[in-house]
């Protein structure tokens, strides 16, 4: 999945190439901290500065005899540096080292999809300051109800994503922590000092306090945040999918010259990149399931989360930043249809007024219940028949005792719906 859904800056963040790299930058700034407190001779941490390096192949074979990945990476890493390697790994565990890197792939991957959530609210901003003033009907449970417009749908999404981003921006800060406090946390045999200049020289804060390992309460937080965005994502697609119904029609994706929507049916052409998104947000979900379950671990750790996580992270991270991606350019290429949205808002002959008629009723003295069963029974004459709205408001005796006509064409009019747009538009910042 990684490689077929990820782009390349993501793609690099998970490689082996620079998993491997982060973690001999860690044991070479824990030497240089621990030649820093006097506590190893300073020229082996500049030999070991100048030499140390290693190679994915031969820490593959390795691998294969001792069955453990960071001892095959010191086996390989210490036969480049010579004699002065004695001083790599000192007093640490692997998982100071594997979760430091964790912290540094998992902040730098945030970075990303920060970038593309930028991105998306960019095209939307664009998008929904064009419709900004185009009316289409608004649903609840799928009905009818009172006119929006397209731009105030998408002013919607676009404040949706910055809701995304703050909790991206929040996550990053409890993710961004990293150990070297060695295997069960004490420092008993490394100065809490290095751990301290490690993770500052690395851009994280040293955990206040671990076992073996960074507790996964940060791990869950950070897959619960990733399926929150995809989430998000989900909900948007949905919304574009419904749209694009043959009945609706009101918007549609991008389809292509060459494009072919189905093997069979020719005049096809479906929401694939919207069905895709969905179907990706149930792999991201899923996932922080996972992450959920690696909270507990027994004592002072186990290792049951770490197979999940060689899976779960990478995967999570590659497909939201590829479905980011993909939702930027289906916003920036849809198909948006006015003629259709009026022609939708026409199908109930004007029923979308009927609240804006309550409410005067009311305000000018009727009792609400009488008021409510009186613009009712115009609506559902309106339902069965043919005339609109606003004829059988003016036929129904207890509204026309209260409401001349030209009241009740004043009340049945687009305006009284969509006046404060330009106002909503300004708080969100798009105007």
């Amino acid at each position: 999945m990684i490689d077929r859904y990820s782009r390349p800056a993501m793609r690099a963040i998970w490689s082996d190439e620079r998993k491997f790299s982060i973690w001999l930058e860690i044991e070479v700034l824990a030497c240089e901290a621990l030649a820093e407190l006097g506590q190893i001779p300073a020229e082996d941490a500049k030999i070991i500065r100048e030499r140390a390096k290693f190679s994915i192949p031969e820490i593959d074979e390795i691998e294969k005899r001792t069955q453990h990945d960071v001892i095959a990476f010191l086996e390989n890493v210490a036969s480049y540096v010579g004699p002065a390697a004695r001083w790599i790994h000192q007093g640490l565990t692997s998982s100071d080292v594997l979760d430091t890197t964790l912290a540094v792939q998992m902040t730098e991957s945030l970075d990303a999809l920060l970038a593309d959530v930028d991105a998306l609210r960019a095209v939307v901003a664009e998008r929904a300051r064009e419709f900004k003033d185009l009316p289409m009907i608004g649903r609840s449970h799928g009905i009818h109800a009172e006119p929006i417009t397209f731009g105030l749908k998408l002013a919607l999404m676009f404040d949706e994503f910055g809701r995304a981003r703050e909790r991206l921006t929040q996550t990053r800060a409890r993710v961004a922590v990293g150990k070297l406090s060695g295997a069960v946390g004490t420092h008993a045999h490394l100065d809490p000092r290095v751990e301290a200049k490690v993770c500052e020289r690395l851009g994280l804060q040293a955990a206040t306090l671990s076992t073996q390992v960074v507790q996964r309460d940060r791990h869950a937080e950070f897959m619960t945040t990733l399926a929150l965005v995809a989430s998000s994502i989900d909900r948007w697609a949905t919304e574009f999918r419904h749209l694009q119904r043959t009945e609706v029609l009101e918007a549609e994706e991008f389809f292509a010259a060459g494009q072919k929507g189905s093997s069979a049916m020719p005049h096809k052409r479906n929401p694939i990149t919207g069905e895709r998104l969905s179907g990706l947000a149930r792999v991201i979900r899923g996932n922080a399931v996972a992450a959920l379950e690696n909270v507990a671990l027994w004592h002072e750790r186990d290792i049951s989360h770490s197979s999940v996580e060689r899976i779960i992270l990478p995967d999570s991270c590659t497909l939201l930043d590829y479905m980011l991606d993909k939702l930027r350019g289906l916003v920036a290429g849809l198909l948006v249809y006015p003629e259709h949205m009026w022609r939708n808002m026409e199908l109930t002959k004007g029923l979308y007024h009927s609240q804006s008629v309550l409410l005067e009723l009311t305000r000018r003295g009727l009792e609400r219940k009488t008021a409510y069963e009186a613009v009712q029974r115009a609506a559902m004459a309106t339902w069965r028949g043919d005339r609109p709205l606003a004829e059988n408001l003016r036929a129904e005796p207890t509204i026309a005792g209260v409401l001349d006509a030209a009241e009740i064409d004043r009340l049945c009019s687009l305006e009284t719906h969509l006046r404060h747009v330009d106002e909503t538009f300004r708080r969100l910042g798009l105007l």
